[in-house]
């Protein structure tokens, strides 16, 4: 049974909104009791936490209400499987008290919920479960709410758009299942009164702030980064028929390590780029199967293991169809398929070294039921004839009443000619010919040709016969042999069906009490895909093993490579990289326009990304310490604009790593203030910097690439071993702009100019016009004047000198002087 909290009618802990309220007069101490007492009782008072949870379309939006520190907690939208294991780590690791949803839910949701209501032995106890309407978590109300909110961390004098900027820079807008989440989870707070029960309601519910909450060993990363980095990138379908809603991945991470040749690796090595982890033991793990797959004496069975793979098809699918019993006579075919392929990776698992944990885990848990669901389906199901009858039949010798009604059936048309011949004898010399038929449903009958003179249905009657219908210009009757052949045989077609659906439903039952293997068969196999697909692009591409140290807590790479843009440039320059440790933890990158400063920066992020999913990476070597988080701003970001310039983006996006990295997270930025005035740009930057640097060791590892540089000029960053310049130690102190305007193909004199009015700004000097421009100019202008006087006409009487002088002569001159 569900424990619901009836929330829209109130609840018994509050009384209904606008409803009177009784104020509470202040009460002394109670005798013998001091305040040192009742702190020490508020101090031991337990605290709760109230999470919302929202599942759509495999997607996980959470967020929760600690009462220990009055702040909302969200998980940023995470992909989570049918079985919601995402959401039960939550559960496990914060125990709420109440967990709060939509009344309008997935049966798959509703199942989960329903069985976690029903844990009695749940420690310390079973959540309570509360339903809202579907109304409450509605986007567009839920965004409303969350702008309209009254908190005490957001000053009073900041305007509406201040607001909202403020707001979008610590709170995912963009994640949908999220931002619902939170609204329902204040709608929820608001009519509980959590915390402020005995309070007035014009007292709200205490929000000290908003934390994004990342499970134990997981890494965060937000959508920006996915994005810059172009871990995924979705394109467009170049095939006309799916011009409005096919999408193919483009050049991006993900497109070159997804070589998986079953769909639920795909899935798997998907879920894996959006839960990257730090957790030591499970990416070791990854990595000693890559490894053992990179040998070359093992080549060929990776091949013959890919090609098992292929096999493994939507197991889950189809039983669930089986639970409907909607099997089709494909579904047989697959599962036929699936579990005989998963009988040969097993036994190839167990001939490759256990020491490896998933050979191990393939090895023991494919176990002998596998082979028994084989052969009871290899048995039992008629493949051919289930194809040509479009529906479930078995093979012989597996039920003697259906054999024996089958071959009854196979002996019928012979049978049933001898029959008409006899009935022939017994009709009117004018009918020439009849026949016995047989239709499923309604039996036996006879069948004569309507002949001329049958015009009226009265014509139809024949002694002895039942008139049944006329079809074809044949009409159907009953006989007294045909009546005996209904009581003989019975309806054979529709028996055999009926016997075959029973044996259907028997082998069915069957399956499905051994489903629990079928389904670990997929974790493992996509597993397996996975990992397979990642060792054959580390063998392509030149991948090295990454190692893990958690005492580094940053990155050290030797000769890395840009994975995407070594596949688009002739020539790719592998470079160094190094963070950790209390030394360097800001890395300011200055050099030419076009040096790579961009691409140096993707390239450290999709290193220690990929290093983190658990991939070999294009390094010679690569050392990542305890890295939680990574955070990106180079160049332009897709996310939500709020209808603001590309610098008020920029501006959101750094202050999401300002409010949330750690010293453990890796911030990478990229021509900060690019968008805006120059000095408005340099101190917004400078100040961002020197705001991480005054944390000390708490700094995370940032790597700025920027083309001011005043920054280090001006002296605007102090001194000290947290500052480093890169890419070769020290500082440029030119961008080559004209040298890279040149290369782009401008015209030499403009890049000339150019340049030099560059330097005359540098240099504090006036800017004059090109004297050779100038002489031209004037040249123009005289002989433009010189035309007009020789055409002048002096006996015109209508000339007025004075006027032609005035307009035309004097404004020409100016030009000229």
């Amino acid at each position: 049974m569900f424990s619901v909290g009836t929330i829209p009618g109130g609840t018994p802990q509050s009384p209904e909104p606008g409803a009177a309220s009784a104020s509470f007069p202040s009460l002394a101490p109670v005798s013998g009791r001091g305040e040192a007492e009742e702190e020490e009782d508020n101090e031991q008072e337990p605290a709760e936490i109230y999470l919302c949870a929202l599942w759509t379309s495999g997607y996980l939006g959470i967020a929760y209400y600690d009462t220990s520190d009055s702040i909302i907690h969200f998980m940023p939208d995470a992909p989570d499987h049918e079985s919601l294991k995402l959401l039960q780590r939550v559960l496990d690791e914060i125990n709420p008290r109440s967990v709060v949803t939509s009344a309008k839910q997935d049966e798959n949701m509703t199942r989960f919920l329903g069985k976690l209501a029903s844990q009695e032995h749940r420690e310390p106890k079973r959540p309570e479960i509360v339903f809202l309407p579907s109304v409450d978590f509605g986007l567009e109300i839920s965004k409303q709410r969350l702008l309209a909110g009254n908190y005490s961390f957001i000053p009073d004098s900041m305007t509406t758009t201040e607001k909202i900027l403020f707001l979008s820079s610590i709170i995912p807008f963009d994640c949908l299942l999220t931002v619902r989440a939170l609204g329902g989870l204040l709608k929820f707070l608001g009519r509980r009164r959590i915390g402020v029960e005995l309070e007035d309601y014009n007292v709200s519910v205490p929000i000290l702030g908003f934390k994004k909450f990342v499970l134990t060993h997981l890494v965060s990363i937000d959508q920006d980064t996915y994005s810059v980095l172009q871990i995924f990138k979705s394109e467009s379908h170049p095939s006309v028929y799916k011009v409005a809603s096919g999408l193919k991945e483009g050049l991006s991470l993900f497109g070159i390590l997804n070589r998986c040749h079953c769909k639920w690796g795909q899935k798997l090595l998907r879920l894996w780029f959006t839960r990257p982890t730090h957790d030591l033991g499970e990416l070791n793990s990854r990595l000693d199967v890559i490894q053992f797959f990179l040998l070359p004496q093992n080549l060929d069975m990776a091949q013959m293991l890919h090609r098992l793979l292929g096999h493994i098809k939507n197991v889950p699918l189809i039983l669930k169809r089986m639970k409907l019993s909607h099997t089709k006579v494909s579904d047989w075919q697959v599962l036929y398929k699936t579990v005989y392929s998963a009988l040969g990776l097993r036994d190839a698992c167990r001939s490759l070294p256990q020491s490896i944990q998933l050979f191990q885990d393939i090895a023991q848990e494919f176990s002998d039921d596998l082979h028994h669901i084989a052969s009871l389906i290899g048995k039992v199901v008629d493949f051919e004839g289930s194809l040509a009858e479009n529906r479930f039949t078995v093979l012989p010798n597996i039920d003697p009443e259906i054999d024996e009604k089958k071959r009854r059936l196979m002996g019928l048309p012979s049978f049933l000619t001898e029959v008409a011949r006899k009935e022939l004898e017994n009709l009117d010399s004018r009918i020439p010919s009849c026949s016995v038929i047989y239709i499923p449903l309604i039996g036996f009958l006879l069948c004569i040709p309507r002949l001329p003179f049958m015009v009226e249905a009265s014509d139809f009657e024949i002694e002895g016969l039942d008139f049944m219908f006329l079809s074809e210009e044949k009409l159907h009757y009953r006989s007294a042999r045909t009546k005996e052949l209904d009581a003989l045989l019975g309806d054979l077609h529709c028996d055999i069906r009926d016997q075959e659906t029973l044996l259907m439903y028997q082998l069915q039952c069957q399956v499905l009490a051994r489903a629990a293997v079928l389904t670990r068969v997929l974790d493992l196999a996509s597993r397996l895909d996975v990992l397979l697909a990642l060792a054959s692009a580390a063998r392509d591409y030149g991948y090295s093993r990454p190692r893990y140290s958690p005492q580094l807590l940053g990155v050290r790479i030797l000769n890395g490579r840009h994975p995407l843009m070594e596949l688009c440039a002739r020539t790719f320059v592998p470079n160094s990289a190094e963070c950790g440790g209390d030394k360097g933890r800001i890395k300011v990158i200055t050099g030419p326009n076009s040096s790579g400063k961009s691409i140096y920066l993707k390239q450290v992020g999709l290193i220690t990304f990929m290093a983190l999913v658990g991939s070999f990476v294009p390094a010679e070597e690569a050392e990542i310490g305890a890295v939680d988080a990574i955070f990106t701003r180079i160049h332009s970001c897709e996310s939500i604009s709020l209808g603001l310039s590309t610098f008020m983006i920029d501006l959101n996006q750094v202050a999401k790593a300002v409010n949330n990295a750690t010293k453990q997270s890796l911030v990478l930025i990229d021509e900060f203030g690019k968008g805006t005035n120059t000095v408005d740009g340099l101190a917004l930057l400078a100040a961002v910097l020197r705001h991480w640097l005054a944390l000390g060791p708490m700094c995370p590892h940032i790597f700025v690439a920027t083309n001011f540089l005043s920054l280090v000029q001006l002296q605007l960053l102090p001194q000290g071993p947290l500052v480093q310049y890169l890419v070769c130690e020290g500082i440029a102190n030119a961008s080559h702009a004209s040298y890279t305007a040149a290369q782009a193909g401008l015209p030499g004199n403009l890049v000339a100019r150019g340049k030099e009015v560059s330097d005359l700004i540098r240099s504090g000097k006036p800017i004059k016009p090109v004297k050779e421009l100038l002489k031209e100019k004037q040249m123009e202008n005289c002989q433009t004047l010189v035309d007009k006087f020789l055409k002048l006409d002096l006996e015109d009487p209508n000339l007025d000198l004075d006027i032609f002088m005035s307009q035309e002569v004097l404004p020409a001159a100016t030009g000229i002087l």
